[in-house]
């Protein structure tokens, strides 16, 4: 469950809390146990135990932060229109705007217990349930961009059109803003992106961070009942979010979500192809362009955050006990953006 809190400057005050959640939540009763969830390097998430039953809370990053970095209040927001429809998304209680709480904003939502693949290869899983975990992830990632955003009261929750420009231009204002080391790969691929960006012919709300390990199942069903670690939703082109799920059949079998070199016969899991044509029966499309381009725009964005985690390494703000392992992907990632681009057209 991660480790037990430690009060002091450095973590939330476990008594402030307490005293605004008797007055902001009060359905939240008994003396609170507040212990930190272990994972992540964005906003960190805690596990509020009480009388009443069990919540989360999530809350910025400790210390100085980029620009549009970590908007608790848009995850709330996010929530708060998503989780009527019967989207599987935790439930939020209560968005708190007073910094002087615990040091931050923060909200509380319902705690989702269920399970959680890291593993993209699901070791322990039977062919046959892994076939349908994979299907429950695509699935529920259609039924996410099936979704008007005006009739969820959030057609300003991200400007329209062009948005892989745009979000072009973002990571790299945020890589600037982070930037520890002069990558000549990175500059290569700020540069090809920005000068190559496809048509936008679709607007969707976005997860922005779409993967496995950020849905929470049911205990013996591949039922999906949360998607969790909204923190870089949008308004965009769907292709962002089905194509930063698709990267995963081209990165290596044992990083993490990685599936290259799987055996899918053998394991049940999906080809990408099999997910390429489950996606569009879904969205109703013919299919989908060539995703190379894709893939390095995705790993691009990647590399803006892992900055941003090397920078909050370097500034003492680094919010998990893996920060340092995450930090040094940033080259490996960078390089395997621009073999992307490469293949999508990028000149040598």
């Amino acid at each position: 469950m991660g480790e037990r809190l430690i009060v002091g400057t450095n973590d939330l005050d476990p008594d402030r809390l307490s005293a605004w959640l008797a007055q902001s939540l009060p359905q939240l009763s008994g003396p609170l146990t507040i212990t930190r969830l272990s994972g992540g390097q964005s906003n960190p998430t805690y596990r509020i135990d009480c009388a009443s039953g069990v919540y989360a809370l999530r809350r910025k990053p400790f210390g100085p932060l980029l620009p549009s970095a970590h908007s608790v209040d848009r995850e709330h927001r996010l929530l708060s229109a998503l989780h009527p429809t019967g989207f599987p998304v935790p439930k939020p209680f209560v968005l708190c705007l007073d910094e002087s709480v615990i040091g931050s904003i923060f909200y509380v939502m319902e705690f989702k217990a269920g399970r959680n693949f890291v593993n993209g290869q699901l070791p322990e899983l039977e062919p046959a349930e892994r076939s349908a975990v994979y299907h429950t992830l695509v699935d529920q990632l259609a039924r996410l961009h099936a979704f008007d955003p005006a009739d969820l009261g959030l057609s300003d929750y991200g400007r329209p059109g062009n948005y892989f420009g745009r979000q072009i231009e973002r990571w790299t204002r945020q890589y600037r803003a982070a930037q520890t080391d002069n990558l000549p790969v990175v500059e290569r691929l700020i540069a090809y992106l920005g000068a190559s960006v496809p048509p936008q012919t679709r607007t969707s709300i976005l997860h922005g961070d779409y993967r496995i390990d950020n849905l929470i199942f049911a205990p013996s069903a591949p039922e999906a009942m949360a998607v969790i670690d909204w923190e870089l939703s949008t308004l965009g082109d769907p292709l962002a979010d089905f194509a930063y799920l698709a990267m995963h059949w081209s990165l290596p079998a044992g990083s993490a979500a990685g599936l290259d070199g799987v055996d899918f016969d053998r394991t049940g899991i999906p080809t990408l192809d099999a997910m390429v044509d489950r996606y569009c029966a879904l969205t109703d499309r013919d299919g989908l362009p060539n995703l190379d381009w894709y893939f390095a725009y995705n790993l691009f964005r990647l590399v803006g955050i892992v900055q941003g985690i090397k920078r909050r390494i370097i500034d003492g703000n680094a919010a998990g006990a893996k920060a340092e392992t995450a930090a040094a992907q940033l080259l490996p990632l960078a390089d395997k953006a621009w073999d992307f681009a490469r293949r999508a057209g990028a000149p040598a």
